[in-house]
């Protein structure tokens, strides 16, 4: 049952929910867990390669999981066709 004071709650801002560890490409990541900056990086998250520890990749955040990404380009597939 909604009540007035869901009706009047503002919408999720995650800019207001403080830090956020995040894997950045082209920096120096230390791991928030050991301390070590060995990563192993995969297309959404990036994993501590010492104690596991798993960050997601900040530029996963720019686009949805579920989209595919395409590239635009000569293929050896479309020149065969």
């Amino acid at each position: 049952m909604l009540t007035s004071s869901h009706l009047n709650r503002d919408h999720f801002n995650p800019a207001l929910r403080g830090y956020h560890a995040v894997y950045r490409e082209n920096a120096v990541n230390h791991c928030p867990g050991c301390g070590r900056t060995h990563w192993l990086i995969g297309r959404l998250l990036a994993e501590c390669g010492f104690c596991g520890t798993a960050l997601p990749l900040s530029e996963s955040y720019s686009r949805s999981a579920a989209a595919p990404m395409f590239r635009h380009g000569s293929n050896r597939l479309d020149r065969a066709a």
